[in-house]
């Protein structure tokens, strides 16, 4: 991770970047950014929404799904955050509901922070999910949550290792009593707003025949659909049949996407 300024954003992309949000059910007029949070179930992730946004939230569907969304709100540093607060799921691989809620979120809606949450007593498990993400987006926070239940197993999470090893920020958290909350609204402000960028591990394909088969059509989602981010992720869950990737590709959203920009700084959503 590294400090650098952040450039400012185009006119068009800004609106596309409404525009995905808005199909993504979201209002997001009021806001100077917009921060997701994913996880594993169970991790305390729901304690860590109503730590960051107290009574500043309200719940609602998800466009066409019959699972539930909350959101919230919380201000830092005079800038405005809009969280959401994505279904529990172990994995964006398959085409279960919730993965697929949360994955469109994060590769269409594109947060300006995705806080991932983690169980200390059980993080190797919980990597899975953030390895995952850290191949979607550049911009992820790891809040390591149950800190507290880990040091009474007699667990110890370095987390300055961790986050050298992944590349981005790393948060112990105990929600429950509030313990790093305040470092983690820190470094989300400064990943949304561009003072601290990450430089986030992403696993290579090494299978013999798939590695090249996927570089192809990653160049070629880069040649029809210029800007679009993370190609070799898009063209992986194609040649796994990905219905979101495929229907966004037929409906032009991919494109949009494209237009959409990777690393805009926060504020770009206040009209």
């Amino acid at each position: 991770m590294d400090a650098r300024t952040t450039p400012a954003p185009c006119g068009g992309c800004l609106a596309a970047r409404q525009a995905h949000l808005r199909k993504l059910g979201l209002r997001v007029e009021q806001w100077d950014a917009v921060v997701a949070l994913a996880g594993n179930p169970n991790v305390g992730k729901s304690t860590i929404f109503n730590a960051l946004t107290g009574l500043r939230q309200h719940t609602g569907n998800w466009p066409g799904k019959t699972m539930m969304r909350a959101e919230g709100g919380f201000a830092y540093g005079e800038r405005r955050y809009k969280l959401v607060d994505l279904p529990g799921t172990y994995s964006l691989l398959s085409a279960s509901q919730d993965e697929e809620i949360a994955r469109d979120f994060i590769l269409f809606g594109r947060p300006d922070v995705t806080v991932v949450v983690a169980d200390a007593t059980r993080l190797e498990r919980n990597l899975n999910l953030v390895l995952q993400i850290l191949q979607i987006t550049d911009r992820v926070v790891l809040a390591v949550n149950l800190i507290d239940e880990a040091r009474a197993f007699g667990l110890s999470i370095d987390a300055r290792g961790l986050a050298r090893d992944l590349g981005i920020p790393v948060v112990p958290t105990a929600a429950r009593s509030g313990e790093g909350i305040g470092a983690l609204l820190q470094v989300i402000h400064e990943v949304a707003t561009g003072t601290s960028v990450c430089r986030p591990y992403r696993m290579e394909i090494n299978v013999a025949g798939l590695r090249e088969a996927t570089a192809d059509l990653a160049a070629a989602l880069r040649q029809a659909f210029p800007g679009v981010p993370q190609a070799d992720w898009i063209a992986m869950r194609m040649l796994e049949g990905d219905p979101s990737v495929e229907e966004a590709i037929r409906d032009g959203s991919l494109g949009q996407l494209g237009r959409s920009g990777a690393a805009e700084p926060a504020g770009a959503l206040t009209p």
